[in-house]
């Protein structure tokens, strides 16, 4: 793997981890989602506009894709609003690409290799792990849910990107999105609620959740793709790491173990 390539993917991992560590530590999860929805439009319009290339084909993608998108940050915030950044990230990330692997091998009969199985297995026990071996299901369901959504738009998007640019099928993705989140918290919470997360922080959420999607784009034209979505996994990592030093999460040994497993079986899946 060429090391630009390398450094790209894994500057696109730090800064989804990242993303999600200041969504996070907001005192307001639903408002912050909302406000940063809307900067990333705004951030990444000119970029849109400039690289503007898309056909009517795109149409059904981008309508499934944003309503699987709007399913994965509602059910993030409610996440957030309850639960650790270190036990809803590394098993949302670490479902999804399990979600579309086994989702493929059953819909279209594709083989399953020994590797990807060896994968599924050490995901599933870096979830036992993450999770906490005696504290049951608690807040695995919904992070499934979330691993889920991804697994819908990642196998949406990748068809739909047949029929347009990538940042301009993003901005027409996540448009719908951004422009029934902000005035549906305005209304259920009023204007004030949207203003309190009007900030440096959420100015960098922003710009990093789009980014990281743009740093794995580079980086895909560089590398293949299981090179690239294996190092990008190390996001699981560097979330339970930066959840314990910036969100003074209980990150011991069992959760930090968990991630590391998850992040390894997902590489193994995608290098499969």
């Amino acid at each position: 793997m060429p090391a630009d390539a390398f450094a790209l993917a894994l500057a696109a991992a730090g800064l989804h981890a990242g993303w999600n560590v200041f969504l996070r530590g907001s005192e307001d999860v639903e408002a912050r989602m909302a406000v940063v929805l809307g900067l990333s439009l705004l951030l990444y319009a000119p970029v849109a506009a400039a690289t503007w290339s898309a056909s009517w084909a795109v149409a059904p993608y981008v309508a499934v894709s944003a309503a699987l998108e709007a399913a994965y940050f509602a059910l993030l915030v409610s996440a957030y609003r309850r639960r650790e950044l270190s036990v809803v990230y590394p098993i949302a990330r670490g479902s999804a690409p399990l979600l579309v692997l086994l989702g493929t091998a059953v819909v279209l009969g594709r083989h399953v290799s020994a590797e990807a199985a060896a994968g599924v297995c050490l995901v599933a026990g870096g979830v036992v792990l993450v999770r906490g071996i005696r504290r049951g299901a608690e807040g695995l369901l919904v992070a499934l849910a979330i691993g889920c959504a991804i697994a819908g738009y990642t196998l949406v998007d990748k068809d739909g990107l047949h029929h347009a640019a990538a940042i301009p099928y993003l901005e027409l993705v996540l448009a719908p999105v951004g422009l029934v989140a902000l005035p549906v918290v305005a209304l259920r919470r009023g204007t004030a609620a949207l203003r309190a997360e009007v900030g440096w922080r959420t100015l960098v959420t922003a710009a990093a959740a789009f980014g990281a999607y743009s740093l794995a784009l580079a980086a895909l034209r560089l590398a293949p793709a299981p090179d690239v979505a294996a190092i990008r996994e190390t996001s699981v990592v560097l979330a339970t790491l930066l959840a314990a030093v910036f969100l003074r999460e209980p990150v011991g040994l069992e959760r930090l173990a968990g991630a590391v497993a998850v992040a390894g079986g997902v590489a193994l899946i995608a290098l499969s």
